[in-house]
């Protein structure tokens, strides 16, 4: 029986969706790569193929995960197989670089960038040439979790901080990205999530206690990230919101056409707001996870208009007319 094929590394993340599959009685089974062999010869099984490979893939000991998912995802589409987030989906996800040359193409906003091979010398240089008049962010280009990204104040802070880094913090890839601090009226971020390339909603997310970038409560990481501004006190209310109003049309249509352009079916798009009023995007998660107690607060939770209750109506979708087209 056709059914839809869930490609991942990490169970920990399937069972919101799992829940939101066998509600609708939609067949699929899930795809390990986090290793695995495949005879190339033959063709793949019937079905659909939803891409879940995450950037992150190295931070849980599985290097070669999404290089793996590369050779696969090729294999299927060879085979006329319908890949949701398919190569090229999967080629942004692992490289922020790429993404923001995309997003630029498709005429969004992102900060200011400047990338470096690893090596402390030549950060150094860079921040000291492209960021001497204020704070900077470092990241990896491969991201994970929020590992390695860090705000510094000055070059100097940066420069004691490259001496004692943990190695781990490295980036898998050997490319650094240095980037503007953003400074924004409210200390939040936006997150917008879209199934099919059609938004579905919005989280407001407040990065008062340091921003986490995947939603899911099996994300925590401690240590964050807050691309609004340093880390603070705890807020008293919930760190994300789904805002019931969503986004504003023009730019929803901005990023849909950016999804459709790029081979991206189901991502989550996050940007920030500076003083201005700009929107700048920061991320593209083709991985995406959703917020249960956002949803639940909301009144999605269990309903086709949640996160996982879209996709599933979407995949059912995409797995009915493959097989009308087979019959």
């Amino acid at each position: 029986m056709s059914k839809i094929h869930v490609i991942h590394e990490n169970p920990l993340w399937l069972p919101p969706l799992a829940e939101a599959f066998d509600r609708i009685g939609l067949p699929w089974a899930e795809l390990d790569l986090s290793r695995g062999t495949f005879d190339l010869s033959e063709p793949p099984p019937e079905g659909v193929f939803y891409n879940r490979m995450s950037a992150s893939s190295h931070t849980r000991g599985h290097r070669y995960a999404a290089e793996l998912t590369a050779g696969v995802l090729a294999w299927l589409v060879r085979h006329g197989r319908r890949v949701v987030n398919g190569p090229a989906a999967l080629d942004l996800e692992v490289s922020k670089a790429r993404q923001y040359a995309a997003l630029e193409q498709a005429g969004l906003s992102i900060p200011r960038t400047v990338m470096v091979q690893d090596d402390n010398a030549a950060l150094l240089e860079a921040v000291r040439r492209h960021f001497a008049s204020g704070p900077v962010i470092l990241k990896p280009n491969r991201g994970g979790k929020g590992l390695g990204v860090r705000l510094f104040a000055s070059v100097d802070q940066l420069a004691a901080h490259l001496e004692g880094a943990p190695a781990d913090e490295a980036p898998v890839d050997g490319i650094w990205l240095l980037q503007d601090y953003i400074r924004a009226p409210r200390p939040v971020i936006t997150r917008a999530e879209f199934v099919g390339g059609r938004f579905v909603y919005a989280v407001e997310v407040d990065t008062t206690a340091g921003f986490e970038l995947c939603p899911a409560e099996v994300c925590e990481v401690g240590d964050a990230f807050c691309p609004a501004g340093p880390a603070a006190s705890a807020p008293a209310a919930p760190r994300f919101n789904i805002l019931p109003d969503g986004i504003e049309p023009a730019l929803r249509g901005r990023l849909e056409a950016f999804l459709a352009g790029s081979g991206i079916d189901v991502a989550g798009i996050e940007f920030i707001r500076d003083t201005a009023g700009r929107v700048l995007v920061y991320d593209v998660n083709t991985n995406t996870n959703y917020n249960a107690g956002a949803e639940e607060a909301a009144g999605l939770a269990g309903t086709a208009r949640s996160g996982p209750g879209a996709l599933a109506a979407y995949l059912a979708a995409e797995l009915g007319r493959g097989q009308r087209q087979a019959a």
